[in-house]
């Protein structure tokens, strides 16, 4: 199965610059491989990201959702802790809601262009 997936940041703060997506997709392509899942495509903005997973049938959306959120938010805030300044009121760097799809009507290769075309962080 393959999911669109959208993360947005706690109060759609505009936190990343162009240094932080290149880490975060290999922290979530590493969340991934731990679920038996494939991260697709990636890509970043300021304040928000967007990928395709594929996904077994066994792996709800909501564990793969909390699995990229929580390792993402907890490895970011490691790794980078001048986020700190965004997310001190909440103490969390993702917002609560998330956007989910299946993907299948539309061809992969349109939902992978559309992701490539967000504009990243500069």
């Amino acid at each position: 199965m393959h999911a669109h997936l959208v993360f947005v940041t706690k109060f759609r703060h505009k936190m990343f610059t162009d240094r932080h997506p290149t880490r975060m997709k290999q922290i979530r392509r590493d969340a991934c491989a731990d679920l038996d899942t494939e991260l697709i495509e990636f890509n970043g903005e300021n304040n928000h990201v967007p990928l395709l997973v594929n996904f077994p049938p066994k792996v709800a959306v909501t564990r793969l959702v909390n699995s990229l959120k929580g390792v993402s938010s907890r490895r970011l805030r490691q790794e980078f802790p001048d986020l700190a300044r965004h997310y001190y009121r909440a103490n969390k760097l993702w917002s609560g809601s998330y956007f989910a799809a299946s993907v299948g009507g539309a061809p992969l290769t349109i939902v992978k262009q559309y992701i490539e075309q967000q504009n990243r962080p500069g």
